[in-house]
């Protein structure tokens, strides 16, 4: 298992604010309650610092989030800056992150608990842990597993703000698409890369006729049980006739020249064979990416049914039930979703979502699609979004080598952009705030 900081993890899930010139990052690490308070000798008291709009930061806040910055810093091997410096840096940051929860307040915008566990269980596993043993490694660096719940509570909640009013700036024409497609940073970026294996029967410069024969021939035998199926590792494993082992993922103009023209032609988990000055090389193509890329798409529909103040969770999910028996003894699937469907960007289509690709849709959706037969009305499930009643109409093979070219271009313009309009918007709520501030 991964060392596990809760600093790093964050990082896992949400992008950290480009507010200051220092990137810090903060953790819920406890701070020393002598650092976080002022002590009048009788009794201790906390005090503003500022005044945020219709918020306050505390004294005790801001020196808390001072001393996790310099522990990070410190952590990360990084230079401190000025005391000065970074706690002005560290206070800026917090005024940001104070302006954007209040957005967040007003729009009614809510990180629920199944949002939140989702989180943290991916955190987790991209930690390669357990949550068991992700909380273990909180607690041994002085977080609790509810301190740092709360602490990604409140990064997602600035996420989803910085989203919704960020996102509506960036603007990716086709246009655009095209001519990075064209560049050569867009070329290497969206190329093809190739997994691969290489053996090579190597052959001395003195080589007699007698022995080049013989080293041809055990690479033709390795070659033939590796389009056998055998596995490559065990075929070169403790052959002092053989080296090799895995390449790893390389793209085809980070391909060495003698290796490129062999392995354009080749079909996931093929061998191919080559010879060259130095002896006889063996090159197998484990996987492919960004050429082509078929998928199992789906067609799908389904009804939608949120919980709510005038109906339970239990009588949600009769009310799915009864609908899925009423489209089963031969009701309009397309008349019921837009009568019931409380999802509002498909129910006026009959509740159509169109041909899906796997990891469009949340878990819980694509897990019960894959498993409904075609033409078959699911079982309702829950989602975090509510019950749903599905059917699934058609499936397909489809090569969207093309599509992922293009959503890997729109995708990194697109967070070049945020970023840009992000950094540009911090700074417009921050010039038009009510920033009093006091004493630091």
């Amino acid at each position: 298992m991964k060392s596990l900081h809760l600093a790093g993890a964050l990082t896992l899930l949400v992008t950290q604010l480009a507010a200051t010139p220092l990137a810090i990052a903060q953790t819920d690490e406890p701070a020393p309650a002598t650092a976080a308070i002022v002590n009048t000798g009788a009794q201790t008291l906390d005090r503003v610092v500022a005044i945020v709009d219709d918020d306050v930061i505390l004294y005790s806040e801001l020196q808390g989030a001072v001393l996790r910055a310099s522990a990070n810093l410190r952590r990360s091997g990084r230079e401190l800056p000025p005391d000065d410096q970074l706690r002005r840096q560290v206070f800026d940051q917090l005024v940001l992150e104070s302006l954007q929860l209040q957005m967040a307040d007003r729009a009614g915008a809510r990180i629920n608990d199944t949002e939140l566990n989702e989180a943290m269980e991916r955190i987790a596993r991209q930690n390669g842990a357990t949550l068991e043993q992700f909380s273990q490694s909180l607690n041994s660096e002085g977080v609790t597993y509810a301190q740092a719940r709360e602490r990604i509570r409140r990064e997602m909640l600035l996420q989803r703000v910085q989203q919704g009013n960020v996102n509506q700036r960036v603007q990716i024409t086709d246009q655009e698409i095209e001519n990075f497609l064209d560049s050569a940073q867009g070329q290497s970026l969206t190329s093809p890369q190739f997994h691969l294996k290489h053996a090579l029967v190597s052959l001395p410069a003195d080589t007699d006729s007698a022995a080049r024969a013989d080293a041809k021939q055990k690479a033709g035998e390795l070659l033939k049980r590796l389009n056998n199926g055998e596995s490559f590792e065990r075929l070169i494993a403790g052959r002092a006739d053989v080296q090799g082992g895995d390449l790893g993922w390389r793209r085809s103009e980070d391909l060495p020249s003698l290796l490129a023209p062999a392995v354009a032609n080749l079909r996931e988990g093929q061998a191919a064979g080559l010879e060259s000055a130095s002896g006889f090389h063996v090159i197998q193509l484990v996987e492919l990416r960004g050429k082509g890329e078929v998928i199992q798409q789906t067609k799908a529909r389904h009804i939608l049914l949120k919980a709510s103040a005038i109906r339970t969770e239990e009588q949600t999910e009769q009310l799915a039930n009864e609908l899925r028996n009423r489209i089963q003894a031969g009701a309009a699937f397309t008349e019921l979703a837009r009568q019931y469907s409380e999802d509002i960007g498909s129910a006026m289509e009959g509740g159509e979502l169109g041909w899906t690709s796997p990891g469009q849709l949340v878990d819980a959706f694509q897990t019960a699609m894959d498993s409904t037969p075609k033409g078959a009305i699911g079982a309702p499930f829950r989602s975090r979004y509510g019950w749903h009643v599905l059917q699934v109409e058609d499936r397909r093979q489809q090569d969207v080598t093309d599509e992922m070219r293009r959503t890997m271009a729109r995708n990194y313009l697109h967070q070049r952009k945020f970023q840009e309009e992000l950094d540009g918007w911090l700074r417009k709520i921050r010039d038009e705030a009510y920033v009093d501030i006091k004493k630091m």
